[in-house]
């Protein structure tokens, strides 16, 4: 089944100023959509990476005080937590959607990682070329992207990829970033097209070494 739609309202959520306001908005409009939604791209998802995919849906469980800038679903590989491998990911912010994959500071082997595609810097750069539309993000919270990879080349990947492992909190986010006029004329069915879409091209690097 596929999830509702995003409406207008859902981005609006993101302009509520206190913390248990925001919370509570998101909790009872954002995250149920989340949730069918993940429910819904899994198996796709699954599918393009050939092994089985969990959901996971923000809760926000640290925060106490500073009200989210964006929540999520992510896509991983294990059933109890998403951060210590590679994932995917659908945020939702005030004036977006972006479909991600990411490599994050808690990633278990990122040293590994970045080394493997390191030393493939040309099959990487083939990968990213498939895809219309894949940026580069320096943050996985950022809205907007820095660039987009077709205007990053080969040493500048082989220096984002060695940040991701000198830096304790490095990371590496690619994805796309829809805006959210794009978003709520979408259908339901033709945001997870878009989605699987996207994902399909970043796959290699989510099935990793």
């Amino acid at each position: 089944m596929a999830a509702p739609s995003f409406a207008a309202s859902d981005f609006r959520v993101f302009e509520i100023p206190d913390f248990a306001g925001r919370m509570q908005a998101i909790g009872q409009q954002v995250r149920p959509k989340l949730t069918a939604l993940g429910e819904g791209l899994a198996s796709g998802i699954g599918r393009l990476v050939g092994a089985e995919v969990f959901a996971h849906v923000a809760k926000h469980a640290r925060r106490t005080v500073n009200p989210p800038e964006d929540t999520w679903v992510a896509f991983g590989p294990d059933r109890r937590g998403y951060k210590k491998h590679a994932h995917f990911k659908v945020a939702v912010s005030k004036n977006c959607v972006r479909l991600l994959f990411e490599v994050g500071p808690e990633h278990q082997d990122k040293g590994g990682w970045a080394a493997h595609w390191g030393r493939r810097g040309g099959e990487l750069a083939g990968v990213l070329s498939r895809g219309m539309g894949i940026r580069w993000f320096k943050n996985e919270h950022d809205e907007d992207p820095a660039a987009a990879v077709k205007d990053v080349g080969q040493e500048q990947l082989r220096a984002l990829l060695q940040e991701l492992s000198r830096r304790r909190d490095g990371q590496f986010v690619l994805g796309r970033r829809l805006s959210r006029a794009e978003v709520t004329g979408m259908t339901p069915q033709a945001f997870e097209k878009t989605a699987l879409d996207t994902f399909r091209v970043l796959a290699p690097l989510y099935r990793g070494r």
